[in-house]
């Protein structure tokens, strides 16, 4: 990989990490559009850390807040129905199908489903499915000629299912093509949530997911050789600044 290629590929990452986009997809298209190698499953997860580092510095003090409750949860009952200190909980449970599947398809991830017709059709079903929720989202909201607007639920009504649906949406972004945040919010408006909830926990059970991934995928590439540490590292800092 050049350095340029790896220029370019880190500003596809920054900016489209945060959209319903798939990131991951789009690094696939610029390389294959371009004429490019296919970058990797490898450098795509080890390039997602500069934009969760973003993430990460933007949502600092709910993450520093969720941490503290969550661990003072563990030695104080009390402290157990707090908010912060269930969302602690909630983020671990959602985290849950995501590594599942993640170790159980990891050769098909990094093989069979890096085929551009399964990224170009799950980009086009996945802009439908984000079209009806979100259609579905504002019919709530807004109500109608003989109906009231609907109340939908905030983060205070997520519970253990609604957070294992979740995190069974994101998984769904194993694939390349289904974006993460918007297979995750999408989920949670067919679900009956608001769309700052829905967006808030998507992004905050995208941390441990990204990370997780990104620093086994490291893990790998050091064993195995087989990462071009440098065009990686340049474009995992392009990806952080961008985001």
């Amino acid at each position: 990989m050049s350095w340029f290629e790896s220029l370019v590929l880190g500003l596809v990452q920054g900016l489209t990490e945060f959209l319903p986009v798939s990131s991951s997809a789009h690094l696939r298209l610029t390389a294959a559009f371009a004429e490019w190698e296919d970058p990797g499953a490898a450098f795509t997860a080890i390039t997602q850390i500069g934009t969760e580092a973003a993430v990460l510095i933007y949502f600092r003090k709910d993450i520093g807040r969720i941490i503290s409750a969550w661990f003072r949860s563990l030695t104080n009952k009390a402290l157990r129905s707090d908010h912060d200190a269930q969302m602690g909980w909630l983020v671990i449970v959602g985290s849950i199908p995501i590594g599942l599947l993640g170790i159980t398809l990891k050769d098909q991830i990094e093989g069979p489903f890096r085929d551009l017709r399964i990224t170009a059709t799950m980009l086009i079903v996945v802009g439908i499915v984000i079209g009806i929720a979100d259609r579905m989202a504002a019919r709530d909201e807004s109500g109608g000629k003989h109906r009231a607007p609907t109340q939908r639920k905030s983060l205070e009504d997520l519970g253990v299912r609604d957070g294992l649906i979740f995190g069974l949406c994101q998984a769904c972004a194993l694939i390349p093509g289904v974006s993460r945040s918007g297979a995750t919010i999408s989920g949670g408006l067919f679900m009956g949530y608001k769309r700052e909830a829905a967006a808030r926990y998507s992004f905050l059970l995208a941390i441990p997911a990204v990370l997780a991934s990104g620093l086994f995928e490291t893990k790998d590439a050091l064993e195995g050789g087989h990462v071009e540490w440098g065009p990686t590292i340049f474009a995992t800092i392009i990806a952080f600044v961008v985001g």
